[in-house]
């Protein structure tokens, strides 16, 4: 894999051209790999690397197989949008921030069904499994009033990682470059496009310029008649310094210096020279691309304080490290023995089913013209008529056949458990082999502790992806939007295995009648057990709206009939109906 190869030449040709640094290259050539044994296509590879058995090689879906597993489990039953404290009482004045998380949860989860979340989770989780590594991108659409979520291969992700950055953290600049071919109907050539996501330090004014002539499409200074530099609306600059500052809608009261530019350009591949790639293009050669308004894509001021990009990986990174491991990477030797196997007992069943047949003192037919003797063909009802001593033997290999299949049957359950998936994950093991359901759970103890795994190193990702869609409608003034810091939001994964409903439903019964849990609480472990719960909030809602005996223990208690009826979610009483009358306490005076 650190040979040098020539661009065009071997397996990974299309990967090696000159713009792609060797560290990136490698990246890649992993990813091509990677797919390969996905697409049922690893033989093929092999062939064009030198490898002249490899249109051999049997694949039969073992790397995808894993892969879907690993990304049904990941996912789970369901996803879905919490903001803790949304399914607390809004009216309540003691529980402050009810209403605002209740408010937040709503538009999010309105945004995910705009925006088909769910189907851009499963591209991009695809990706991640599959890969290692997976990319969102958020981008502001103004006709749609609402943030657009986009999910990109990450062969075209290249990020500039500083070396004293640690894996959770995110670069300050990231690119997204791929090659374009040349089309000879128009006669456009072969061309390198890269966006770019750039955070520095907020400019002056700038308005785009149409190309001209032998300029093309680029952005220049706004002046005043003076000749000097304008700012932006809303800008603020330090006399002292010449630094210029903004206010967020996000952080109200916190000027910042720090935005986000977008540059989105093209080169002519046979512009770029040997010193050239990804991080360093000639910006003398480039092309601005211009978006349907009119705006030229060279250093567009954003107005946002951070990169819109989300990078996922598939497990937790090694220190120092920042790219994820696949499903399979541990397991790629053993999915070549089974590949090596089935290639074997694919050739010995055709012998199998076909035997060899050794003839003596048969008498062969002799071709008509040549007069040579022509094969025996053994066909269902064939007679060989053998002469005097005449014999015939069969060459029997259902025996190795057998002992092929059963080496298979072992690599599989070395994959399975290898792989953590486990065998009874994967579906290889029959329900009943299984004795008890406490043994199945044992057995699935390394299948949660990878669905584990792979959920931690998503959790904070999904939390800052949602912050950044908040902070967008924010930056887009949607109505209704407050200002201010949003309460975090963050993705909940549905159960991975089957639930016993009928247990959880006895404990939160037993939980609520012994005051030991919240309803809040009960809810979120019906919804998480699989019952059919959209919004927990609601739930409660309605649970109190039906709860009457509690509603008289309230009046009881407190002899208030204003907040009984906030209790039922009811308005306030009005001045026909009368307070609950109470019961004269003993001992207590009576008129």
């Amino acid at each position: 894999m650190n040979t040098p190869v020539r661009a065009g030449v071997g397996p990974f040709g299309d990967l090696a051209g000159g713009w792609v640094p060797p560290e990136d290259l490698r990246r890649l050539q992993s990813y091509k790999v990677l797919a390969a044994y996905d697409q049922n296509q690893a033989g093929q590879l092999a062939y064009v690397a030198g490898d002249d058995t490899g249109l051999d090689r049997r694949e039969l879906g073992d790397p995808a197989k894993l892969n879907a597993a690993a990304l049904g489990y990941l996912l789970g039953a369901s996803q879905q949008i919490i903001v803790p404290g949304a399914e607390g009482n809004q009216e309540d004045a003691s529980a402050p921030g009810a209403k605002a998380a209740a408010d937040v949860q709503t538009r999010l989860r309105d945004w995910t069904r705009r925006e088909l979340l769910p189907l851009r989770m499963q591209q991009c989780e695809r990706s991640a499994v599959r890969s290692g590594d997976g990319v969102y991108t958020l981008a502001w659409d103004p006709q749609a009033g609402r943030p657009v979520l986009r999910t990109l291969d990450p062969g075209f992700f290249f990020p500039e990682w500083d070396d004293e950055l640690d894996a959770a953290e995110f670069p300050d600049r990231v690119h997204f470059a791929w090659e374009l071919p040349e089309d000879p109907r128009t006669g456009r050539k072969a061309r390198l496009r890269r966006i770019t996501y750039e955070l520095g330090p907020i400019g002056a004014a700038t308005r785009p310029v149409p190309a001209s002539g032998t300029a093309g499409a680029h952005r220049q200074w706004v002046t005043g008649p003076d000749g000097g530099k304008i700012l932006s609306a809303g800008d603020t600059a330090d006399p002292a310094s010449g630094l210029i500052s903004r206010t967020y809608p996000w952080a109200p009261g916190k000027p910042s210096q720090t935005t986000c530019y977008l540059t989105d350009a093209e080169w002519l591949l046979e512009d770029l020279k040997a010193g050239h790639d990804v991080y360093n293009l000639p910006a003398d050669k480039a092309v601005y691309r211009v978006r349907a308004d009119g705006e030229v894509l060279q250093g567009l001021d954003l107005r946002l304080d951070f990169v819109p990009v989300i990078h996922v990986t598939n497990s937790v990174p090694d220190a120092g490290e920042h790219w994820g491991q696949p499903v399979i990477a541990r397991v790629m030797q053993v999915l070549d023995e089974i590949a090596a196997t089935d290639t074997d007992s694919s050739a010995a069943s055709a012998t199998t089913g076909q035997p060899l047949l050794a003839v003596s003192g048969a008498r062969a037919q002799k071709d008509r013209a040549t007069g040579a003797p022509l094969p025996i063909e053994v066909k269902p009802g064939t007679v060989i008529s053998l002469g005097d001593g005449g014999s015939m033997t069969v060459l029997d290999t259902s025996a190795q056949l057998a002992e092929l299949r059963e080496r298979t049957g072992h690599l599989l359950d070395r994959l399975a458990s290898n792989s953590r998936l486990t065998s009874s994950g994967l579906g290889t093991e029959q329900p009943s082999q299984v004795p008890s359901g406490y043994a199945l759970a044992l057995a699935l103890g390394p299948l949660d502790s990878l669905v584990g795994e792979m959920r931690l190193a998503r959790a904070h990702k999904y939390v800052l992806l949602l912050k950044m869609v908040g902070r967008l409608h924010q930056a887009g003034r949607v109505e209704g939007w407050p200002e201010g810091e949003l309460p975090a939001a963050q993705l909940v994964w549905g159960p991975h295995m089957p639930t016993d409903r009928t247990a959880t439903l006895d404990e939160v019964v037993k939980g609520i009648g012994a005051g030991v849990i919240s309803l809040e609480t009960a809810v979120r472990m019906l919804a998480s057990a699989g019952y059919p719960i959209e919004d927990a909030a609601a739930e409660v809602r309605r649970i109190r709206q039906a709860s009457f005996e509690a509603a008289a223990r309230l009046a009881d208690a407190t002899g208030d009939n204003e907040a009984v009826r906030k209790f039922l979610g009811l308005g306030p009483a009005g001045p026909q109906l009368p307070k609950v009358p109470q019961p004269a306490s003993p001992g207590a005076a009576v008129e």
